[in-house]
Parts: structure tokens; sequence; C-alpha cells
């Protein structure tokens, strides 16, 4: 089963960058299409990006440009490289197994995520 652990959110202005990082344990998933998600105060967790397993990404058209998913499968892990932060992007970011479908299938559970907080 595997488990996942975020990490990399932290405090920052507008217009810097931060890389996340998704660490996975307990199973492979070299071979799962892989996506971060995030969620603001009060709303719903939103598809952020994703990745398949050959490497191919697709990107929520508020980051698309801006923000960058990518993996190691030697590592196990995936990482979301974002640039030109913006307040709006503050939430709480979290890894998954994608389409959500397979997640549920794989008894895969939401990690703790990991905040990020964009000032003005």
């Amino acid at each position: 089963q595997v488990q996942l652990v975020e990490s990399g959110g932290k405090l920052v202005q507008a217009g810097q960058s931060l890389t996340l990082s998704c660490a996975a344990s307990g199973s492979s998933i070299s071979r799962n299409a892989m996506a971060w998600y995030r969620q603001a105060p009060g709303k719903q967790r939103d598809l952020v990006a994703r990745i398949n397993k050959d490497g191919d990404t697709n990107y929520a058209i508020s980051v698309k440009g801006r923000f960058t998913i990518s993996r190691d499968n030697a590592k196990n892990t995936v990482y979301l490289q974002m640039n030109s932060l913006k307040p709006e992007d503050t939430a709480v970011y979290y890894c998954n197994v994608y389409p959500p479908t397979i997640a549920i299938a794989r008894s895969v559970a939401w990690g703790r995520g990991t905040q990020v907080t964009v000032t003005s």
C-alpha cells in the first residue's frame, strides 16, 4: 500500500519560486500517473498538474507556464516546481495517484499535504 508524504511548502513572497516534493513509500508509483492538487481555505480540492508514467504532463490553466510537474521513479518521488508564485496560489498542496478512481481502488490515502503561503 502506497503512503505519500508531501514536503517543501513554506511562506514566500509573490514572484518567488518553490519546489514541492511528494515521497511515496510502501509500493512503487513508477507505473502510475501522479498528480498534485491544492485546497485553499473554504474551497474544494482542485487538480493542479498531472504526469503519466511516461512523463507526459497536463496543467490547470491557472498554473500553466508557471508550474512544472516531474517525477524521479528511482526515488519514487514526484515534484512540483512553482515559479512566479501569486497570492492566489496559497493553499495546502497534496499529491496522489491519478485518476482518483485508481487512488481509491489502490486504497491510497491522502497525505497531510504541505502548506504554501504566498504574500503580496
